[in-house]
């Protein structure tokens, strides 16, 4: 597991888990990767998420993935990290990206929390663009 970017590692453990058709995946819990999945939530990407505090001081968030109908598709289809910490993407508030003509979700970190592009264009904020996902 790499050390340098545990958000790209938590969006690609989400991403194969769900291909696999797993009910659950069990990733390390931060602030920044609970805003996150908190937005896959709302957004209907994901059916739940608790944190466990149980192995490590930090705990470890237990994501349950969704899928649909009896063929169990995935809901989350793909995941792709923007800003990464090499290379960080930023954007006003009039450049916010629409994904997939607004099919798809951007989450973006903001001056007023981790917000979809929707909510950071009712809010008036840009910032830094964390991933997509359709």
């Amino acid at each position: 597991m790499s050390l340098t970017d545990p958000i790209g590692d938590m969006l690609v453990a989400i991403r194969n888990a769900n291909q696999a058709g797993r009910a659950q995946v069990d990733v390390p819990a931060s602030k920044l990767a609970s805003a996150i999945v908190e937005s896959l939530k709302q957004e209907g990407f994901i059916q739940n998420w608790r944190l466990l505090k149980e192995g490590t001081a930090q705990g470890t968030l237990r994501i349950y993935l969704k899928y649909l109908g009896k063929n169990r598709k995935p809901l989350l289809r793909h995941v792709k990290r923007v800003s990464k910490p090499g290379l960080r993407i930023y954007v006003q508030k009039s450049r916010v990206p629409k994904v997939l003509s607004g099919i798809g979700v951007a989450i973006l970190s903001t001056p007023k929390g981790v917000l979809t592009d929707n909510q950071a264009r009712q809010e008036g904020v840009g910032g830094e663009v964390l991933c997509y996902v359709w």
